[in-house]
């Protein structure tokens, strides 16, 4: 009796399917891969190849070792792999290329911190009107005051500066910087000089500046001198010390001590160096034989060494020599309106040939005053040559060049 799913030669519905007595549908059946088969030695169409696997055989199967892929190496030098590396893209940088990265960071710096600078400058209008001879070069007046404004009682009494009221010019010089292969030149002043006040009859130089402020004395100087000013810079006692003391002192060689209480000092002969109060109590002394002639070759030989020692590259390579010294120096110094950092850089920089012995410096012609005390006048025919040669950025004759 026919039944469903009978195993006899009937073709049911079972879950053999189609019977095992027929051939397959589509050819012959292909044989299975033995299992455990080399898979290098399989070939799809016919299936497992006795004869190739028995060649297998004696072939060496690679280690695990070698079948793991490689890691692409980390180099220094950006070589090797794709990735980042532990050091970043820095780390892939040439040398010249990181050099030149810092170097423009350095720049960066120093640019920010000039702007800096030049934003905490106090600036005053100090250059009046010019109506003389064109002059070449650049012309700066450098002023030293005497003011206590802005010192309490304890810096008063170490700088040893005295009590007086109100601000006089202390120092005067004259700094001439020449054009290309021109020469520079640091011209004292004597603050006794008698000369011609502009509508204020005759004076003390000194006395234009009490009456008048910087812009009387600029325009006395420029009337007397036939030059125009470009310039006008004036430090006061405070800051003048502070900079010497942030730049570690300066070097000053003394031919004969001081003793000077008045001043503050008590300085043997010989080489040394002088730290703030010591510095400001040597350009301030008075006690010599000739008194103010004296004292303003001491100004001019110790602001050159200050100069010379501030843009050495012990201190411009410094930068807790340099940002101190350049703190100091603008927290106390008064420009004109038209004067900026970058000036006063390129002042100091000239400035270095004074000491370095291509500069002069030197005093203007003077000659004793016979109708005021202890005055002194400018020789009229020596001064005219005098500053004709700085007018006209030429050199200084030389038989109009005194130590005085």
């Amino acid at each position: 009796m026919p039944g469903r799913g009978a195993r006899g030669g009937g073709q049911g519905r079972g879950r053999g399917g189609a019977s095992p007595s027929g051939p397959p549908p589509g050819g012959p059946r292909q044989q299975p891969t033995r299992v455990g088969g080399p898979d290098w030695n399989r070939d799809p169409q016919v299936g497992f190849d006795p004869d190739v696997a028995r060649a297998a055989q004696g072939q060496d199967r690679p280690s695990w070792r070698d079948r793991v892929p490689q890691r692409p190496a980390w180099s220094r030098t950006g070589g090797g792999g794709g990735g980042g590396g532990r050091g970043g893209p820095f780390a892939r940088w040439s040398w010249p290329k990181r050099i030149g990265a810092v170097l423009a960071v350095l720049l960066l710096l120093l640019v920010s911190f000039g702007i800096y600078l030049d934003t905490q400058m106090t600036r005053i209008d100090a250059l009046p009107e010019y109506e003389g001879s064109a002059s070449s070069g650049t012309n700066w007046l450098i002023i030293g005051s005497d003011s206590r404004a802005g010192i309490d009682d304890t810096a008063a009494q170490q700088l040893s500066t005295g009590e007086v009221d109100g601000s006089r010019t202390d120092t005067m010089m004259l700094v001439h910087v020449g054009g290309f292969g021109g020469q520079t030149s640091l011209t004292s002043l004597p603050r006794d000089s008698v000369l011609s006040i502009p509508g204020h009859g005759r004076g003390r130089l000194n006395s234009a500046y009490g009456i008048g402020g910087p812009k009387l004395l600029v325009q006395t100087i420029e009337q007397n001198a036939d030059i125009e000013i470009d310039h006008y810079a004036e430090i006061g006692f405070e800051g003048f010390a502070g900079m010497v003391d942030a730049i570690g002192g300066v070097n000053m060689c003394l031919d004969e001590p001081i003793d000077d209480p008045k001043a503050g000092i008590d300085l043997p002969a010989g080489c040394q160096d002088l730290d703030g109060p010591n510095a400001l109590g040597f350009v301030r002394t008075r006690a010599f034989p000739n008194a103010d002639l004296q004292r303003i070759q001491n100004q001019r030989k110790f602001l050159s060494a200050l100069i010379s020692e501030a843009s050495s590259p012990t201190v411009l390579l410094n930068p807790f020599r340099i940002v101190p010294f350049a703190n100091s120096a603008i927290a106390t110094l008064t420009v004109d309106d038209s004067t900026h950092v970058w000036n006063l850089a390129s002042l100091g920089f000239a400035m270095r040939s004074l000491s370095g012995g291509s500069g002069v410096t030197t005093t203007v012609p003077i000659d004793l005053s016979s109708s005021v005390s202890g005055g002194v006048v400018w020789n009229r025919t020596k001064s005219k040559q005098f500053f004709d040669a700085i007018r006209e950025d030429e050199a200084i004759p030389q038989d109009l060049i005194s130590g005085g």
